[in-house]
């Protein structure tokens, strides 16, 4: 049996499940869930129209570096969206599709972790995805946590950590926009990792999956290629993206997203996960570059979650401290209390369902960064929100 298995925690929802158990809930209030971030949006029918009209590719076997056409999609997209000259990605030997970003972030770790010598360090953010702690785990690395506080903006500050953990990094994990802060990474912090990834010889995994879901219209979210870009790396050495269209399009249950970047990691990521046997289905490809091709449901996406941002926080700002974020679907907003009481009390109450911040994050020199918070996913219909909202606000006003 794999060690590192031993070692796993249990999931944030595991967690969530043993704390709700024996909860009795208001029996004159309908059930609303923001603890598990699902998009509930409607997929557009032009996704399902294509999935359809392909579902005949089952008879036939995919390829693990999928169809060219799939690949010169996201080339377009990955250089129309982050300002990327289009001679610097190669559709051969920079991209590759994934069945979804969790898969691919969990596998990348298996990729580059070489165990010989010192026990090898993957460093993540503190709050996390937890995937990115299973895959260090069973890849036999140490991970080290790296607080996201909102003193530091809810941004991991690289220059606390000391030499002889970069000197055993392999592997970065950089999640922006953050889950759960919504938190954007500037190009200076990025300038300050790169500068770091160089000198120790690590690899950069950038967590991209919430970056077309954002406040600004005028000001989308840098991402790690545009930096590296911007920063006279144009082979990306050394640096992947992860991008999803689960919440971009409103499609999680296509498992469809790309890594992109570094040409010798591409190639050896490819190596492994032809071994892996992670091809995605000829059907799905075809769904996807017709999700890739279209910008204006992304648009009219972004809209409906800036509405209910601004419904929402109207609403609780008067009695928790809340506010919109720079990016993602989530609320972070600090608590009174425990968060997995006000969790449990706030589900035995108003029957609304949310995820303790602490089940996010790990106890890393006496603090814990998720504690006293609670992670909200707005993904629910925004006359659902509202309702949460409403609720929530009613709660906090009759129990603290």
């Amino acid at each position: 049996m794999n060690p590192g298995l031993e070692n796993c925690h249990a999931y944030p929802f595991e967690k969530l499940t043993k704390l709700l158990e024996g909860v009795t809930i208001n029996p004159n209030k309908s059930a609303i869930s923001l603890a598990i971030g699902e998009p509930k949006h409607p997929t557009p029918e032009f996704i399902l129209d294509t999935l359809k009209s392909n579902i005949g590719d089952v008879a036939s076997y995919p390829t693990t570096r999928g169809i060219d056409e799939l690949r010169s999609t996201i080339a377009t997209w990955l250089c129309e969206r982050f300002n990327l000259p289009t001679k610097s990605i190669d559709i051969d030997k920079n991209i590759l599709p994934v069945n979804g970003t969790r898969e691919a972030l969990f596998a990348i770790a298996q990729t580059v972790i070489n165990k010989s010598g010192e026990t090898p360090i993957v460093v993540l953010p503190n709050p996390f995805y937890q995937i990115y702690e299973g895959a260090a785990l069973l890849a036999g690395a140490e991970p080290y946590y790296l607080n996201c506080s909102e003193d530091k903006n809810f941004i991991p500050d690289f220059s606390t950590v000391p030499d002889n953990i970069w000197q055993r990094c392999q592997l970065v994990y950089l999640c922006s926009p953050g889950n759960p802060s919504g938190a954007v990474v500037d190009i200076d912090t990025v300038k300050q990792l790169l500068t770091l990834a160089e000198k120790y010889n690590f690899v950069v995994a950038s967590d991209e999956c919430y970056s077309e879901i954002y406040q600004d219209e005028a000001q989308a979210p840098i991402g790690l290629l545009e930096c590296a870009n911007k920063l006279g790396n144009t082979d990306y050495k050394r640096c992947l993206v992860f991008h999803s269209l689960s919440k971009r399009s409103n499609v999680p249950g296509l498992r469809s997203g790309f890594v992109a970047g570094d040409s010798e990691l591409i190639a050896s990521f490819l190596r492994y996960r032809t071994y892996h046997g992670s091809a995605m289905p000829l059907h799905t490809q075809k769904a996807s570059i017709a999700a890739w091709n279209d910008e204006e449901h992304v648009i009219q996406n972004r809209a409906q979650y800036r509405q209910k941002f601004t419904k929402v926080c109207d609403i609780l700002s008067p009695v928790l401290m809340v506010s919109a974020p720079a990016a993602s679907f989530y609320l972070w907003p600090k608590l009174p209390g425990s968060d997995a009481d006000f969790a449990r009390n706030l589900l035995t109450s108003e029957n609304v369902k949310v995820l303790p911040g602490s089940y996010l994050s790990r106890d890393i020199n006496g603090i814990n960064p998720g504690a006293k918070r609670v992670r909200i996913a707005l993904v629910a219909e925004l006359a659902e929100c509202i309702e949460a909202a409403n609720r929530i606000k009613q709660f906090i006003q009759t129990t603290y």
